[in-house]
């Protein structure tokens, strides 16, 4: 479906990285250019006015699109870091899909509508159309921008932005602190409407540690999609926890010690190294079972590790069977799991032990080899 403004969170990542790789700097100078200008001026869309020919820094054209998602602001980023839009599509397009994005179209930085572009949209889009994607994808690019960048939230969460024309630019996302659907926790991400996508809204909020991300899309006004985005956090808030299904030192019933072939010790303890923890239906601990993922590489044809094994020395994984409805993870990952190591350090046997147990299996085979002979007789 449409995402409109929501787009703006993939320009955000891209300029981020960006920054962070060296490509650009906040306080680098961006010269607008006549089109930037006049964007930025036409009737009834987002913007801040930006004079054509006048310097602004990279920061303040960020502001400019994380708070008061101004269309013009973005286009300029766009074009510092790819040098026109149309590049700047194609990046996106291949950032979503290096983000494991499934369902996406980009045909520009902002969300707008390609008709609203004063007849400079991107080179090689449609003249009417429309960036689009997936409500999973828009929660899975939230997800990536949140935790890959996390100062993000720095700026998203700010409710007013001060330009340097001394006005005031409002935050449109109406659900942070002191605001007219002001909700517990809210500090981002990020709103969009048009008049295909309908409002839309991606919000996050953290409260006692534990985050959500909601993303709500084609509601007919801003009082719906927040009205939505509210209910939609409360039942997060109120049905889901964060629980230890599996504590530090954890071994399986039945698989609590792995055999260790040539050691000093026959065998060797293996346990959880961390926690296993897990956001679940609250009451549904019970339904979720431990799973014992051996590392094959380790291990010979009898299923035995080789000394020397060192204590700490990974030899699989820890994770679960859930027996409800799996509704899966944002992140692509197919389950939580935490790695499983050896207790104990194995030293190598030396070669008379080695000898000795030889020595002791050539004996026990052949005695068993000639009671089974005997048994045969009778």
């Amino acid at each position: 479906m449409g995402v409109a403004s929501m787009s703006k969170m993939l320009t955000e990542y891209i300029v981020l990285e960006s920054i962070k790789e060296g490509k650009i700097s906040w306080d680098q100078e961006v010269t607008i250019n006549e089109f930037v200008h006049k964007l930025s001026a036409a009737p009834g869309l987002s913007n801040i006015g930006l004079t054509e020919g006048e310097k602004y820094t990279v920061k303040e054209l960020y502001d400019a699109m994380a708070i008061h998602s101004g269309n013009a602001a973005t286009v300029a980023l766009a074009e510092l870091v790819a040098g026109s839009e149309s590049n700047f599509v194609k990046l996106m397009n291949e950032k979503a899909k290096e983000l494991g994005l499934d369902k996406y179209h980009f045909v520009n930085s902002t969300g707008l509508n390609n008709e609203s572009m004063l007849g400079m949209h991107p080179e090689g889009t449609d003249a009417k159309d429309e960036n689009k994607m997936s409500a999973r994808s828009v929660a899975k690019l939230a997800y990536r921008l949140i935790n890959d960048f996390p100062e993000v939230l720095e700026t998203a969460k700010i409710p007013k932005l001060k330009f340097r024309d001394g006005k005031e630019y409002p935050n449109f996302n109406w659900m942070l602190p002191g605001l007219i659907y002001e909700y517990e926790g809210v500090d981002g991400l990020k709103t969009g409407s048009t008049e295909y996508a309908g409002y839309c809204f991606t919000a996050t909020a953290e409260r006692d540690g534990q985050r959500f991300i909601s993303v709500i899309m084609k509601t007919r006004s801003q009082k719906e999609r927040f009205e939505e985005t509210e209910k939609l956090l409360n039942y997060a808030f109120s049905t889901f926890t964060t629980e230890e299904l599996f504590p530090a030192g954890y071994t399986v019933k039945g698989k609590e010690s792995l055999p260790v072939a040539k050691g000093k010790e026959k065998q060797v303890k293996i346990v959880a190294k961390e926690p296993l923890k897990l956001m679940i239906k609250s009451g549904e601990k019970d339904q979720y079972k431990p799973k014992l993922v051996l590392d094959k590489n380790k291990l010979n044809e009898k299923g035995e590790l080789t000394a020397p094994v060192k204590k700490g020395e990974k030899v699989g994984y820890l994770t679960y069977e859930y027996e409800g409805e799996d509704y899966g993870f944002i992140d692509g990952s197919d389950a939580a799991k935490v790695d499983v190591v050896a207790a104990d350090t194995v030293e190598k046997a030396n070669w008379f032990v080695l000898f000795m147990r030889g020595v002791g299996s050539f004996f026990s085979d052949l005695w068993g080899s000639i009671t089974s002979a005997v048994k045969g007789w009778f």
